[in-house]
């Protein structure tokens, strides 16, 4: 028999680590058993909640939309015998739901919404999701009865702290994510030391800094090691889509004094962002220095895994990530898949990443950061890790959106995503689709406009659009898309005919 789970006011520091402990293995019955078989009954549990620093999360225009990004998660309500409670800040909008669910081939949209439990905090103040859950004991109690077999459940997260780890143990399911004790490993800091300990190759720099005072420090070292080096880059240890990175141009003059004065000159990432601002962030959260590499060929490509929790590594994707902003330090989207003359080699250097962490114990969904760079056409690509993501990152949900329409499989021999009838399918995407025209814009009119438009996904074609982080159209003017089609010259084309057709369409009444 399944124990009950506590009650928040009975839980103990050591009762809930002893708990959390007793869960783990759960998780490994619960994964065999879906792996072994299409239609095992089980209950998904997503709270897609940004467990992240606030004050990063605030640089990012409709952040309290991201939430919905885990939809492509309903993909689990193909299988007719499974159950989803998706948990949120706020209320989906009922079309937003309605459009998600007209993709499940083979399954009556009304079947899936019956197994289907969409729970709300009602609360839209800038707090992590989860936090606004263990305020709420009444929606813990909703949550536990939307779970019909707790043997057969497990709680899917964006990114795994203590709060999450309490909220699995007041649920009484496990964590499919990693253990909040080892997150160090997916900081900027830990990234480094594990990519190393892996043998994959990273930056040259320092981590572990504490304040303004070390950065400096570590960076007259590095200039002292690399003298022609010309700027090099501050990263705070617990940013994300590279909002946190900070460039730094070395002056001519080695001394001490010209160095500190460079320090006050930094490029950030955020126009908004202030030198004081940034160093209190960066006593704060700690963070690395890291030397900027300059070449005339980069690329920042990604690749992303999951490791089970028998530790084995399982390649899901690799992207070529499109940056943006001052030297292309931010995230803003990604192709599907990486390019053919790199694509095998960073899926085999980040599953060496992988077996390190596996070593260490982590469980979890990960994606690394890599830098491909080389000075003539005629050269092999060199591989640089830049770091590890241990968590749902920005191309995990178009990976899911695939998955979700197509209900294909990815080749790890050679980094290809085929659909059931062998076609080798790509993307392009992104969170970043931005207009002021778009202001307003309600789901309904979006759902019209995609319809008259033949913009949706279909499934004989095998191409089309979906689009996400809808809710944050009429607010913010931005929406996120994913653009499916059968190489990456007709998802380029999609793309921009995508882009196309909003624009036309939002001159109306303007």
């Amino acid at each position: 028999m399944i124990p009950k789970p506590p009650f928040l006011k009975d839980l103990t520091p050591e009762r809930e680590a002893a708990e959390f402990e007793a869960l783990k293995p759960r998780l490994a019955e619960v994964w065999d058993a879906l792996t072994m078989a299409d239609e095992v009954p089980h209950t998904s549990v997503v709270v897609p909640s940004l467990t992240l620093d606030q004050s990063e999360l605030t640089k990012i225009a409709g952040a309290s939309f991201y939430e919905e990004r885990l939809l492509f998660l309903l993909i689990r309500l193909r299988n007719p015998r499974a159950r989803v409670v998706y948990v949120t800040s706020q209320p989906i909008h009922p079309i937003i739901l309605e459009y998600y669910l007209q993709f499940l081939a083979g399954i009556p949209a009304s079947h899936a919404r019956s197994r289907l439990t969409l729970l709300c905090a009602d609360d839209a103040s800038p707090r992590s999701l989860t936090e606004k859950i263990l305020q709420r004991p009444r929606l813990i109690e909703r949550i536990r009865a939307g779970i019909v077999d707790p043997s057969r459940a497990y709680l899917t997260i964006f990114n795994s702290t203590p709060l999450e780890r309490k909220l699995a143990v007041l649920l009484g399911i496990p964590l499919n994510g990693c253990d909040p004790r080892l997150a160090e490993l997916g900081t900027k800091s830990g990234s480094r030391k594990a990519m190393r300990e892996s043998g994959v190759e990273v930056p040259d720099g320092f981590e572990d800094l504490r304040d303004a005072t070390d950065a400096g420090e570590a960076l007259q070292e590095l200039r002292e090691r690399r003298p022609h080096l010309q700027r090099a880059v501050l990263k705070l240890n617990d940013s994300f889509s590279g909002e946190g990175n900070a460039i730094v141009s070395l002056p001519v003059s080695r001394s001490k004094g010209a160095l500190r004065d460079a320090l006050t000159r930094l490029e950030f990432s955020v126009p908004t962002e202030t030198t004081e601002a940034y160093f209190d962030k960066y006593t704060r959260m700690g963070g690395v220095v890291e030397e900027f590499i300059e070449a005339p060929e980069k690329h920042s490509p990604s690749a992303q895994y999951r490791i089970s929790p028998r530790g084995d590594v399982l390649a899901v994707s690799t992207h070529d990530q499109i940056l943006g902003g001052p030297r292309e330090q931010v995230f803003l989207g990604c192709r599907f898949p990486a390019r053919d003359d790199y694509r095998v080699r960073i899926q085999e250097a980040g599953r060496q990443v992988g077996r390190e962490l596996a070593r260490r114990g982590v469980v979890s969904r990960y994606g690394v950061d890599f830098l491909v760079h080389r000075r003539e056409p005629s050269e092999e690509w060199k591989l640089t890790a830049l770091e590890i993501n241990l968590r749902m990152g920005g191309t995990t949900h178009p990976y899911l959106a695939l998955q979700f329409l197509t209900g294909g499989s990815l080749d790890p021999e050679c980094g290809l995503y085929r659909s059931p009838s062998g076609q080798a399918k790509f993307y392009k995407a992104t969170d970043n689709l931005f207009s002021e025209r778009y202001r307003g814009l309600l789901p309904e009119d979006l759902v019209e406009i995609l319809t008259m438009n033949k913009l949706h996904y279909s499934h004989g074609t095998e191409s089309g659009v979906l689009f996400h982080l809808i809710g944050a159209l009429s607010e913010f003017g931005k929406l996120g898309v994913t653009a499916i089609a059968n190489s990456h010259e007709q998802a380029d084309e999609l793309y921009a005919h995508t882009l196309e057709v909003l624009d036309t369409e939002t001159t109306y009444g303007r």
